[in-house]
């Protein structure tokens, strides 16, 4: 057997590897997916010529990930959300905060309705250093999302993604993907899945074959979750040492270094 195959690749660029039953994202027992209606699995309708909305959490890419990894998967998301509206509001009222929600993994995938309202003249995307600050944007919402869960467990992963190129207005999704970068050089144990440099562009040809309207088909969903999960595999493989002691979060137990 080549175990080579399981560790880092020379000239491997992430998604190279595809990978059919989660890789190494299935060492976490548990992961949250904390998002808006892509990452909850809302699909468009249109029944005698009225629009409407449908979702089932059995679709999202989450719950995909959870049958590939055998992981328990929390869909922490809602259509319309955004980081303002996840952190001062949505999370405390579902209970997302709770103990029942802890997880060694969080992948977090907000930021297209904050785009859609920064264009709008709603709360703005910010700069890197609203990281730090309490100011009314999308970096700085961002960030406390990261820091409460991190005081809830502090040991956890964290997995930012960046906005697909195609998805939204590109200078302000240069813009989210510069604050992804910054936030997972601002927070310990924090990596990018920067699906806007790898990930396919949803363009003319992606829209036909996995989205219908403004929403992910159930194969676009699935697909998602591939790139997600295969994105995180890569990143444990290309960090071992990170990843060495995942077995213990959660727990009172650690390995001392």
């Amino acid at each position: 057997m080549d175990i080579r195959k399981f560790m880092k690749q020379d000239g491997e660029k992430p998604l190279d590897n595809i990978v059919s039953n989660g890789g190494f994202a299935s060492v976490f027992r548990t992961i949250a997916c904390v998002g808006d209606s892509l990452a909850s699995g809302e699909f468009d309708t249109l029944m005698e010529g009225k629009r409407d909305y449908f979702h089932d959490f059995d679709y999202s890419w989450g719950q995909f990930m959870a049958r590939d990894t055998g992981s328990k998967v929390y869909n922490l998301s809602r259509g319309g959300m955004t980081a303002m509206e996840y952190y001062t509001s949505f999370a405390g009222e579902k209970g997302f905060w709770d103990e029942e929600y802890k997880a060694q993994a969080y992948v977090i995938a907000l930021g297209a309705n904050d785009i859609t309202r920064a264009l709008a003249g709603g709360t703005g995307m910010g700069e890197v250093d609203d990281i730090d600050k309490e100011t009314d944007t999308f970096a700085s919402y961002y960030a406390r999302i990261i820091r409460k869960y991190k005081e809830i467990e502090p040991r956890a992963r964290f997995f930012v993604v960046t906005m697909p190129r195609g998805l939204r207005d590109d200078t302000l999704s240069d813009k989210h993907r510069e604050i992804m970068y910054a936030m997972a050089e601002k927070f310990d144990n924090c990596y990018v899945i920067d699906l806007r440099e790898y990930g396919p562009e949803i363009d003319e040809e992606y829209r036909k074959n996995f989205f219908i309207a403004g929403h992910r088909t159930a194969t676009g969903y699935r697909l998602t979750a591939l790139m997600v999960e295969s994105y995180i595999d890569y990143i444990i493989r290309n960090n071992p040492e990170d990843f060495k002691q995942v077995s213990f979060i959660g727990t009172p137990y650690y390995y001392e270094k």
